[in-house]
């Protein structure tokens, strides 16, 4: 059977997996998945791979596995296969609305994500990147603080064989862990944070439109950017898997992470996010004038 255009509803979703329309509405609001698109009239609407996450739950939960874990694991290994923080983003949560930036832009939100960071989070890990082995070179020293009092910092570049080597972490632990990026990596065109921590989720992903010849301050990025703890997540698995296929030396970086589920985001987030986003587009609007 094929799928419809504007997706699967939750009733021929039901009908595919053999888990009650009711039941995938209680795991929805228990633990966010399956995660719908919702239509013009709130509907919601199901793509053809929720079948596959939606039944290999259903087996988990045959062997004895607990709902929390199994649903976990599924959508753990469905990160696994991103090779793009952007592309993955978008593809798990729709209602993201990207925006146009220039790079002063995407800079001072990222900076002050940065800064919130330093100030608020606790026990964070840290996934950034930064295109360039040059362009983290101009921030390495801010780099080097955020290491001193985050649980884990991973930073992607397109780092050297001696860049790496000079960048290993000391006995305690206060640098950075370097992945370099091979030359087909998406990431190389990617401009990326997570801020994972229980107290101040944060992340924003854009990835540079090519063939650009504007000055360094004004190149554009499509940009995601959000405090939705459930999108953070997603986002540091897909770093997490992403740093240990290139760099197999690290461990298994996924165990840092946390295991629980973490919470809808609240409506007044939503409200908030959305003031903001605006906000920043008007702001955009105005330096380019």
């Amino acid at each position: 059977m094929g799928e419809p255009e504007d997706g699967l509803s939750i009733g021929e979703l039901a009908s595919r997996t053999d888990v009650r329309a009711a039941t995938l509405r209680s795991w929805e609001g228990r633990y966010g998945f399956p995660r719908p698109r919702r239509l013009t009239g709130g509907h919601r609407r199901y793509d053809m791979g929720d079948i596959a996450l939606i039944q290999d739950v259903s087996r988990l939960r045959a062997s004895g596995m607990s709902l929390a874990a199994a649903i976990s694991q599924v959508t753990t290994h469905a990160a696994q296969a991103e090779p793009s923080v952007f592309a993955g983003l978008r593809r798990r949560h729709p209602s993201l609305v990207p925006q146009v930036l220039r790079k002063a832009t995407l800079l001072a939100l990222t900076r002050a994500i940065e800064d919130e960071c330093c100030a608020r989070a606790e026990y964070a890990v840290l996934f950034a990147s930064f295109q360039s082995e040059e362009n983290y070179r101009r921030s390495q020293q801010r780099w080097n603080e955020l290491a001193r009092t985050a649980r884990l910092v991973v930073v992607f570049a397109s780092f050297s064989e001696s860049e790496i080597a000079r960048g290993e972490p000391d006995a305690a632990g206060l640098a950075p862990l370097k992945v370099a990026l091979p030359p087909d990596a998406s990431l190389r065109r990617e401009w990326n944070l997570v801020c994972e921590a229980p107290d101040y989720p944060a992340c924003v992903t854009g990835w540079e439109f090519p063939g650009q010849t504007r000055a360094e301050a004004d190149r554009r990025f499509e940009v995601l950017w959000t405090v939705d703890s459930r999108v953070v997540r997603d986002a540091a698995l897909i770093c997490a898997h992403l740093a240990e296929s290139l760099s197999p030396g690290l461990g298994h970086l996924r165990d840092v992470l946390p295991t629980d589920l973490p919470p809808p985001a609240s409506a007044d987030l939503k409200r908030a996010t959305g003031v903001l986003n605006r906000m920043t587009g008007y702001l955009e609007r105005a330096a380019g004038e």
